[in-house]
């Protein structure tokens, strides 16, 4: 006896959504893995105090960009761009770059309250920056293939505050001994490490930053 029409049809749409993938995209969604594995292995960082979950955790950061940099080639050299592709690249950069690497500072020690308020900021940025790269590429480009220069740095350059930060793990300088200290401002305590998140997000948001794309 054959199934129902209706019940074979969300089996369908899940396939045709599965063909509609391109190996570029599957590359996109090791990024997106990894960002995710990044923040699991930062809060069982802060549960289990093994240094080896936030070593771990601060390695999949360039996995990610590698990753990042291979399905932008790959879909050039098949020639797969798709608006699927655009989405599922944001998508996955805001996780890797924008959440996992607030999620580590907040695991090496940046909680106070004025450390939250700056690493809402870089995540707010982050996003920001993506979706306005989104609705303006097809101006930056001025009619080719590729955006010639990006306004503002790319979101992916916060892999080098997760490097920072596995440096300061090989240093034992977590937590209270986190490099510049920390000062009560007010309620709130900020430790200076987070203003180069501001700064990093600052960055990411510049229009009059204009850096070549190559």
């Amino acid at each position: 006896m054959s199934a129902p029409l209706s019940s074979s049809r969300p089996m369908q749409r899940h396939f045709s959504m599965i063909r509609g993938f391109h190996l570029a995209d599957f590359f996109t969604l090791g990024n997106a893995a990894c960002g995710v594995g990044l923040v699991l292995l930062a809060m069982a960082y802060v549960a289990s105090g093994d240094i080896r979950h936030f070593y771990a955790a601060a390695v999949l950061a360039p996995a990610a960009f590698v990753l990042d940099i291979f399905d932008g080639r790959i879909a050039r050299w098949r020639q797969t761009h798709s608006a699927l592709g655009r989405e599922l690249d944001s998508l996955a950069d805001v996780i890797s770059f924008g959440v996992a690497p607030a999620a580590l500072g907040w695991a090496a020690g940046m909680r106070g309250g004025w450390d939250a308020v700056l690493l809402l900021y870089f995540v707010c940025c982050g996003v920001s920056r993506l979706a306005r790269y989104n609705v303006t590429a097809e101006a930056l480009s001025e009619g080719g293939d590729k955006v010639r220069y990006f306004e503002g740095t790319p979101i992916p350059t916060s892999v080098v505050l997760v490097g920072l930060l596995a440096l300061a793990a090989w240093q034992a300088r977590l937590g209270d001994a986190l490099w510049g200290g920390s000062w009560m401002l007010g309620p709130w305590e900020l430790h200076a490490f987070t203003l180069l998140y501001a700064i990093s997000g600052t960055l990411m948001i510049s229009k009059t930053l204009r850096i070549p794309k190559f």
